[in-house]
């Protein structure tokens, strides 16, 4: 944790039309192919769950990352897990995992599914270390770029809550 912080309440928040430049700022900084502003959008409009964790002076709050998981039968579906680049390996990840998991348990779900990059070592590391285990794949996921002209593969991971 980033020592301006370590001492600072950190709370969890609704994700709302407000926030949402600040939200498009730490994604465009956490990722290649960031979401765009439409899929922030898509997702509030639908009511999925969408949660920011901050901390620091409630007047001036830090983004430390958020969250996005829509909620299906018996099953909650997480789409987009980022912590802002300044502020990883602090374990907010696992802070947000758990809030989720406690929301997801509320709403009567039994399993957590989520997809996560073949590439993105790290995040797959954090999720298994959380109790996801991998269980399939979905070839060419994520669409090509210029770094990954085909496409590339996603680890298809869940949990049983």
């Amino acid at each position: 944790m980033s020592a301006a912080l370590q001492h600072l309440e950190a709370w969890f928040e609704p994700m709302t039309l407000a926030r949402l430049p600040a939200v498009l700022q730490v994604e465009q900084a956490a990722y290649l192919q960031p979401w765009s502003e439409v899929h922030f959008l898509d997702s509030l409009h639908a009511g999925y769950q969408a949660q920011l964790l901050t901390a620091g002076p409630p007047d001036r709050p830090a983004l430390l990352g958020y969250f996005v998981a829509m909620k299906g039968v018996e099953e909650v579906h997480l789409l987009n897990l980022t912590v802002a680049p300044a502020h990883q390996r602090q374990g907010w990840a696992r802070v947000m995992l758990d809030a989720l998991a406690i929301w997801s348990r509320g709403q009567g779900a039994q399993w957590l599914w989520l997809e996560v990059r073949v590439s993105n070592a790290r995040a797959r590391s954090v999720y298994e270390s959380h109790g996801f285990r991998h269980v399939g794949t979905r070839r060419r996921y994520y669409p090509a770029s210029a770094a990954i002209p085909e496409g590339e593969d996603a680890i298809v991971m869940s949990l049983a809550l």
